[in-house]
């Protein structure tokens, strides 16, 4: 099994590559669940006024009769998307598939100027043309392997590593 880095340490990573992708109109949007919790803690870490976007894949995506609709999964973007310029952030970049759809909401509240990627993870694996612009790290695991960030009643980031 490929050895999985430390959450909290990569966060950190992560941070000093949005601080570098960020330009000052630049708005942070977090892909639900885990994309959502880096967002919170990057928005208060950075100092920037207001709440952070959070959006939602799940009334997009090509699985949507097998895997049904999220409680938790709901958009909500505090900013007008015509013109703006969004950083997308998740925890976990595999196939792309989620990000097609994230996309496909985000054109749904407006067209905005420029969208970028920044992820936690890279673990390759790609079905569709999707990189991202920063990862902070790059690890490949086994197709029967899914990795998906945890967060504690603390606020403290891992991974959950399950194989199917």
């Amino acid at each position: 099994m490929t050895s999985i880095p430390e959450a909290e340490a990569l966060y950190g990573d992560l941070l000093r590559g949005v601080q570098a992708l960020r330009r000052p109109q630049t708005r942070l949007v977090g892909i639900t669940s885990g994309g959502a919790w880096l967002v919170e803690r990057l928005q208060k870490d950075l100092g920037l006024a207001g709440a952070p976007g959070v959006i939602s894949s799940a009334m997009h995506r090509d699985d949507f009769a097998r895997r049904g609709l999220s409680a938790s999964a709901q958009t909500a973007l505090p900013f007008d998307v015509n013109g703006a310029d969004v950083l997308l952030l998740d925890d976990v970049l595999y196939t792309g598939r989620t990000i097609r759809a994230v996309l496909n909401e985000l054109f749904d509240f407006g067209r905005p100027a420029c969208v970028r990627l920044a992820v936690l993870v890279d673990r390759g694996g790609r079905e569709l043309p999707v990189a991202a612009d920063f990862a902070a790290a790059r690890l490949t695991l086994a197709d029967t392997q899914s990795l998906a960030l945890a967060r504690s009643e603390a606020g403290v980031f891992s991974f959950d590593v399950k194989e199917s």
